[in-house]
């Protein structure tokens, strides 16, 4: 199994579990819309003893609004 890690956005330090690590891109649900992360840098973790492989993810955008509501 490989582990996501996020940077940034409303998932920050948030970890995921990473079916493929291969993927360049996640898109993650959140709230009513969808944030986007991007992966960025090489695989981390890749050998045998050394934990699970980790991705680092950077914050791209989200598709509605994030922050506190007038509600």
């Amino acid at each position: 199994m490989a582990i996501a890690r996020l940077h940034g956005g409303p998932l920050d330090q948030q970890l995921l579990p990473l079916e493929s690590p291969e993927l360049d891109s996640l898109i993650v649900p959140y709230g009513e819309g969808q944030v986007v992360y991007r992966r960025g840098g090489a695989l981390e973790h890749t050998g045998d003893g050394d934990g699970p492989t980790e991705a680092e993810f950077w914050f791209v955008e989200a598709t509605d609004e994030i922050g506190p509501s007038d509600d």
